[in-house]
């Protein structure tokens, strides 16, 4: 301690205005030993109760001390000091008060991360990365600031190309992940240090063909622009022009990567500013890709343009709508042959296999008797990036896309590899060629879908074919299976269950293995993330079973009952309970009074759920109290009944609003609004509802929103004294549950409920005394969320 206080003695010292003073002072801090000036520096900077110019010279000095001595010290350290220091930076970057001390230690924060990069590019300090994705979505203001302006600064450290890469690399990061409210406060700022920057790389580029930072730079631009959408047209001259200029320009085989990400910022600039700021530029633009796909042919399989070249199509194509039809003649043929591409496979030995390297595009699978499975990976990305593509010509275009329908279709069936979502809008599309057309092109598909879920290997590749046939039989609705078929997808789905019990009997005993450690139980984990997912898909199947067929689809699914129950015995992992209980949810809802021949198999765990320490399992359990009370039948009401005391204890409870439990407690006051609307005689009502009321708005779960905003309008609408309050007193509240409903997007346009909310506020508005009082209440964008609501509804 008492070392510390001399110390802070000499930083005084060294501030002084009298030169002897001050010469003394830094001859003696000259002979302190540099792992001693770290320690004592840190401790000066971390000390609230130090003077804060004393900080201020200690940050200074910390930061000149890892700039110009940084080989000869931190090497040196114990690996113990080296963790010591990134996290006292860290944490007084978040816990320091005065702005100017924060952007000091932000500036030696840079400094350290600088010096941390190796010769190759990597950062050797992952840390800091997690806490500056943290920083920039804190509901800390001075934090956000410091951090975001610390970052611009590193981008504009022209002596430093890499570091300036990182930077850039670091901001795309976190424009992706910001959410749009925490970045537009920041844009200007932003913008125009990007601006500055791209302008410097761009003649760095024509007079020294260095491309990196430039690289980095325009792919920061597409970044910011998505994030920020309709507030990036005030910028959009400013970058439009050099944008262009690149993608006019850049043709050298060198410089591919830079035009091709460059045609990708275009598109994604487009995409934010929207058809009315693009149209000016849009033909020239038009043209730029044009000419760039006629000289698709002479593209090599691996050009890095490809890929951003066939997802710009894309965007222009949802930019321009219908009137991108006209260039399907010129896009469709290079995106076809993309997307038929066949990988060159190979069974090679050990000796064939020292002839050929990785670095040549090639992967290889261990068969094990001195055998490898290799498949050349060049274009396999772009292959995939083409079959998104047509989905999404598919899904814009609709019908006027049908001519390409039964050709893409013939292409897609056989692949089944991630891009079965076009399954089903190439469905939608041929709706347009009547249902005959329909029919046949879905007996086209769904013989193979099914096939290939059972004999799927990868599981990834197995839950998007899943999924897209639960999406397929939606889409088709009852009658689209026949009996050969549901046989056949009965037994697969036995198939999966049984393996998913299997599998996890496995890993538990693995888990007793004598070579059971830590990277064991990371694959172990991971094998059960996955085995989850395809629970999930199986689970959407027999959504869309049950949706489509109703109750006539029972008997078929006895064959999965008992597995289904084993689900959600109280021993099983949450997951397994949350998708058993969301199953037994779809047997009620859809097969209504007939489900309740089942209730001894989920009533007792469906009751005991409610409580559960799991919030997911709480939520499925939730929503099943709710569908009992609308679709159920008068069987389930003492369950209702039971149920009621339940819900209200977890919505009431301490931590039910926090972001694990809020998805949950939503559910749980969604149900007792269901319960008091469909089974009024379980629950004392007007003892309920005022405290239902002030649950209000859901902002979490927007469907379950939609279902309370309806049962609010027939309260209101019925003028429900207990809702409305004495004299119409509750209508402020009332007002503010609508607004904050509307600003978080829990009531669309679209919804039937947004036509009645409007009307109320429209009866509102005839007295003008009422509706001063009830909008007066309202901050600025609740007030425009109100205002909003009437222009649309």
């Amino acid at each position: 301690m008492a070392e510390q206080q001399q110390f802070y003695l000499l930083l005084g010292n060294l501030m002084s205005p009298d030169n002897n003073v001050r010469k003394q002072a830094e001859e003696t801090y000259d002979t302190i030993p540099g792992q001693n000036k770290i320690t004592f520096l840190l401790q000066a900077i971390r000390d609230a109760s130090a003077a804060e110019e004393v900080k201020q010279m200690a940050a200074v000095l910390l930061r000149r001390l890892l700039s110009s001595s940084f080989e000869e010290i931190y090497p040196g350290l114990t690996l113990e000091m080296q963790t010591v220091i990134k996290t006292e930076l860290l944490t007084s970057i978040q816990q320091e008060t005065s702005p100017n001390i924060r952007k000091k230690v932000c500036d030696i924060a840079a400094e350290l991360c600088r010096n941390l990069i190796d010769d190759d590019g990597n950062n050797q300090w992952p840390e800091l990365l997690k806490f500056l994705f943290d920083s920039v979505n804190s509901d800390n203001v001075g934090l956000r600031e410091a951090v975001i302006s610390a970052l611009l600064q590193t981008m504009e450290d022209q002596s430093n190309p890499r570091v300036q890469a990182h930077a850039a690399a670091a901001l795309i990061n976190f424009t992706e992940d910001c959410p749009k409210s925490l970045l537009i406060p920041y844009l200007d700022s932003l913008v125009q240090h990007l601006h500055v920057i791209m302008v410097a790389k761009l003649q760095e580029l024509i007079q020294k063909g260095t491309k990196l930072v430039l690289e980095q730079v325009v792919t920061s631009i597409a970044s910011v622009a998505d994030t920020a959408e309709e507030k990036f047209v005030p910028y959009y001259d400013l970058f439009m022009p050099s944008l262009k200029h690149i993608v006019e320009n850049a043709v050298q085989k060198e410089l591919r990567l830079l035009r091709g990400k460059t045609i990708e910022c275009i598109s994604l600039i487009g995409l934010a500013v929207g058809k009315e700021k693009f149209m000016p530029d849009a033909s020239a633009v038009m043209q730029l890709l044009l000419k760039t796909q006629t000289d698709f042919n002479d593209l090599e399989d691996d050009d890095p343009q490809i890929s951003y070249m066939i997802s710009a199509w894309a965007r222009m194509c949802k930019i321009l709508g219908k009137e991108f039809q006209q260039y399907l003649p010129v896009v469709m043929g290079p995106l076809m042959k993309t997307a038929s591409i066949k990988p060159e496979v190979a069974l090679l030995d050990t000796q064939d296999m020292e002839n050929i390297s990785e670095d040549d595009g090639w992967e290889f699978v261990n068969l094990g008797d001195q055998q490898s499975f290799g498949i050349k990976t060049a274009g396999l990305e772009e292959k995939a990036t083409a079959c998104q593509m047509l989905v999404c010509y598919a899904k814009e275009l609709k019908e006027g896309f049908v001519e390409y329908t039964e050709q893409v279709v013939k292409l897609m069936v056989p692949l089944l590899n991630g891009v079965c979502l076009f399954m089903i809008i190439s469905l939608t599309c041929a709706r347009v060629r009547g249902p005959e057309y329909l029919t046949q092109m879905w007996h086209f598909m769904c013989d193979a879908l099914i096939k290939s879920i059972g004999t799927e290997p990868d599981s990834d590749v197995l839950s998007e074919i899943m999924h897209s046939f639960a999406k397929c039989i939606e889409l088709m609705g009852d009658g689209c299976l026949n009996n050969e078929h549901f046989e056949e997808l009965g037994g697969i789905l036995k198939g999966k269950l049984e393996e998913h019990f299997k599998n996890q009997e496995l890993r538990q005993a693995k888990r007793q293995d004598e070579d059971y450690d830590e990277q064991v139980e990371e694959t172990l984990q991971d094998e059960d993330e996955n085995d989850v997912y395809i629970l999930t898909k199986v689970s959407d199947i027999l959504h869309s079973v049950f949706s489509s067929y109703k109750e006539k689809v029972l008997p078929w699914f006895e064959q999965l009952l008992q597995l289904i129950v084993q689900l959600i015995c109280p021993n099983r992992p949450w997951a397994d309970r949350q998708w058993g209980l969301c199953i037994f949810d779809d047997v009620v809802e859809h097969c209504s009074p007939c489900s309740f021949k089942y209730a001894e198999y989920f009533l007792q765990p469906m009751a005991q759920s409610l409580g559960d320490s799991s919030p997911e399992v709480r939520q499925a359990a939730a929503y099943g109290v709710g569908v009992m009370a609308q679709y159920g039948g008068e069987r389930y009401r003492p369950f209702c009944t039971e149920a009621m005391p339940v819900l209200v204890r977890v919505i009431q409870a301490a931590d039910s609003r926090s972001k694990e439990n809020v998805n949950a407690t939503e559910n749980c006051i969604s149900a007792v609004g269901k319960v008091m609307r469909f089974r009024p005689e379980c629950v004392n009502v007007n003892e309920v509802l005022p405290h239902w009321l002030s649950w209000l708005p859901l902002n979490e779960d927007k469907e379950e929103a939609v279902h309370t905003f309806d049962f609010l309008c027939d309260l209101i609408e019925s003028n429900n004294p207990i809702v409305l309050g004495p004299d119409n007193s509750n209508l402020p509240k009332i007002f503010l549950i609508i607004a904050d409903g509307v600003a978080n997007e829990s009531v669309k346009t679209e919804d039937a409920c947004s036509k009645r909310l409007a009307n109320v506020i429209r009866q509102v508005q005839v007295s003008a005394g009422l509706w001063t009082q009830c909008v007066s209440t309202l901050n600025e964008t609740q007030q425009k969320a109100i205002q909003d609501l009437l222009n649309t509804a």
